[in-house]
């Protein structure tokens, strides 16, 4: 996929203190989460699905630079030291030309027992931004993690402090309309030196940093697209690996060109997260209503308008691609997720606001910087890496036919209940005008892979690197261990608020353990139930029937403020009237309306801890079609007055 939803991960640095103390009670006991939801900040979200295929390291490995610059403290609070490796631009010495990598070193607390790299996704997140080394919380977390061991992280070529690339157009893209053309660009304003940001260039500059370290072995945790990468390492260096912490796998051969295997399995997901019961009120069938929805916006595209919280109206345009980008997406924003089973529902009966106004909002909060992501090392990496059904000799313009043939061969089955129109999600449609490399890249080391140990993590609401895709991986290692935790989206250190998954980390670092199972966490907050009709009635709703619309409208804002504190952060404006002003942990409604006439206007606040999370406050209820009056909410009970009649319900 090309747009949004890269393998990437963040692990916001203002939960990491949260996280580590309960890893460090953990040691002694169980522990309870309280507090904060991941405390509302977004991890960073990507353009697309570009997750990148394998064109592997040479096997014996490439020479390396063993030059370093003299390593100084960039944060003397911390202890962080920085430094800098020079590497060649490309190793055989064809194209001349070097490349600086910015490496920062956190030092173990206590006796040193090894060495953490910690390698980010996309591809195009810099290590060093992502890790946040020098930040007090983030310390806590990777002491806590990872004792005794000396934490590292490096910019890759083309991202943070280490040769940023920058194609400014593709950048700021947030649409598949004309992304091969836009690739293509991106490919000629970076000229001829496009051909070496392959993950197999990747790899061998990871083996410089460990050689200018001057330390034997690395263990290496990947999140993401940086769980291909740390595979790409050691298939090409196995003697130098100590251990492979793979958070969000994705094996050395993917992405696949097609996107097949997400297709295939993202009906799978989407049945997990909602279980037995979490989706009833709003859906009997959640994945059917997602294929549905996209194949029918495949065939025709939706348009329709969508409130903005200044009161203005924008018109949105979204299709079947568009429909699978924001599921993807939804699996790095827990909010979003919680509102795509009412959402899709609705759509499916014709009723495209919710969905459309979802949809906007998922491209708001998908801009970010070539320093948060490059987009064009995204491209460079995933166009240089990619099994394409053409091959390395084959003209531009054979391209698109033996794409199409490739499309046309694939089996019954293999893109799940969607149509070969969602094809389009995959690399092969992005890199169809991408420049052959003048020099074919060689392909990823046979291994032996090293018999290390290793922790797989999967997320089972994971849509951009599925379980199935962790469990092919870690069959190749006899003393690898797989965990799954249940309806967690991407990046599970980092989304797991049951903290199992951190838990597991822990002891696998210090006993060698791993619990066989993570039992299902709790939402963050409740999926919201089905929408009400948007026809208004003819006459204002009865105290009982305006209750009841309130409290749906209730839900609906706990859900919508939980996607916008990990989208833009910003207002947002209601379904049908109003907006939402999200807080730290606490929301503001003025005149917000989800049902024709019924608008809610007051401040809840986030109350008590662990999850779902419970808000209380106090909200008046206004417009035409409702029966006035103030509803205070509190343990999930909305108790008040409405017409002058005392009225009572659970949330």
């Amino acid at each position: 996929m090309t747009r949004r939803g890269l393998a990437s991960a963040l692990l916001p640095a203002t939960v990491a203190a949260v996280l580590a103390a309960v890893v460090l009670s953990s040691a002694g006991g169980s522990a309870t989460a309280a507090g904060s939801p991941r405390n509302a900040v977004a991890p960073l979200r990507a353009t697309s699905l570009n997750l990148v295929a394998a064109r592997p390291p040479l096997l014996g490995g490439a020479p390396v630079s063993k030059a370093a610059s003299a390593t100084a403290a960039c944060d003397a609070a911390s202890g962080v030291t920085c430094s800098e490796v020079v590497v060649p631009l490309d190793r055989t010495g064809r194209v001349p030309g070097t490349i600086t990598l910015h490496v920062e070193s956190l030092p173990a607390e206590g006796a040193e027992r090894g060495v953490m790299m910690l390698v980010e996704g996309g591809p195009g997140q810099g290590s060093v931004r992502v890790s946040k080394l020098s930040d007090k919380d983030s310390v806590v977390l990777y002491h806590a993690l990872f004792p005794g061991y000396r934490i590292v992280a490096f910019d890759n070529r083309g991202t943070g402090k280490s040769g940023l690339l920058v194609c400014s157009a593709l950048q700021r893209s947030t649409t598949f309309v004309g992304q091969e053309e836009l690739a293509a660009a991106c490919a000629a304003s970076i000229g001829p030196s496009r051909d070496f940001y392959s993950t197999h260039d990747h790899a061998d500059d990871t083996e410089a940093v460990r050689v200018a370290l001057g330390v034997d072995k690395i263990a290496l945790w990947g999140t993401s697209y940086g769980t291909k990468l740390a595979l790409a390492y050691a298939l090409a260096y196995p003697t130098h690996v100590d251990r492979l912490l793979l958070d969000s796998v994705l094996p050395t051969e993917y992405p696949e060109p097609l996107e097949a295997n997400v297709l295939h399995d993202m009906p799978l997901a989407l049945s997990g997260y909602c279980g037995a019961s979490a989706c009833r009120a709003a859906t009997p069938n959640f994945a059917g209503d997602i294929a549905a929805v996209a194949n029918a916006l495949a065939r025709t595209p939706a348009r329709g308008a969508v409130r903005l919280a200044n009161g203005s109206v924008r018109n949105e345009r979204m299709d079947g691609l568009d429909m699978l980008a924001l599921v993807v997406d939804s699996d790095l924003n827990p909010g979003l997720a919680a509102m795509l089973p009412a959402a899709t529902h609705a759509a499916r009966l014709g009723r495209m606001g919710a969905l459309l106004r979802l949809h906007y909002l998922d491209i708001g909060g998908s801009t970010y910087s070539a320093e948060e992501l490059s987009v064009g090392l995204n491209a460079a990496t995933s166009c240089a890496d990619g099994h394409f059904p053409w091959d390395q000799a084959a003209s531009l313009a054979d391209r698109p036919a033996r794409l199409n043939a490739a499309i046309s061969a694939l089996p019954s089955g293999a893109l799940g209940p969607f149509g070969p129109w969602a094809t389009s999600l995959g690399t092969a449609a992005f890199c169809l005008k991408w420049p052959s490399a003048a020099v074919a890249t060689p392909p990823l080391g046979a291994g032996p892979l090293p018999d290390v140990p290793v922790l797989a993590l999967s997320g089972g609401y994971d849509m951009r690197t599925p379980t199935s895709s962790a469990a092919s991986v870690i069959r190749n290692f006899p003393h690898g261990k797989l965990l799954v935790v249940p309806a967690i989206g991407h990046s599970v250190v980092g989304a797991d608020n049951s903290f199992c998954a951190i838990r597991a980390v822990r002891s696998w670092m210090t006993d060698g353990t791993v619990p066989a199972t993570c039992q299902r966490p709790s939402f963050l907050v409740v999926p919201p139930g089905a929408y009400p009709p948007v026809a208004v009635p003819a006459r204002p709703a009865a105290p009982l029937a305006t209750l009841a619309l309130a409290r749906k409208t209730i839900r609906e804002a706990e859900a919508m403020w939980l996607t916008t504190a990990f989208g833009s952060g910003g207002p947002v404006g209601g379904l049908l009237a109003g907006r939402l002003t999200p807080g730290m942990l606490s929301l503001r409604l003025d005149r917000y309306a989800i049902a024709p006439g019924v608008e809610l206007s007051g401040r809840l606040d986030a109350a008590g801890s662990g999850f779902p999370l419970s808000f209380k406050g106090t909200l008046t209820v206004s417009g035409t079609k409702s029966a006035h009056g103030k509803l205070t909410l509190k343990k999930d009970v909305v108790a008040g007055t409405l017409g002058g009649v005392r009225v009572s319900s659970s949330l």
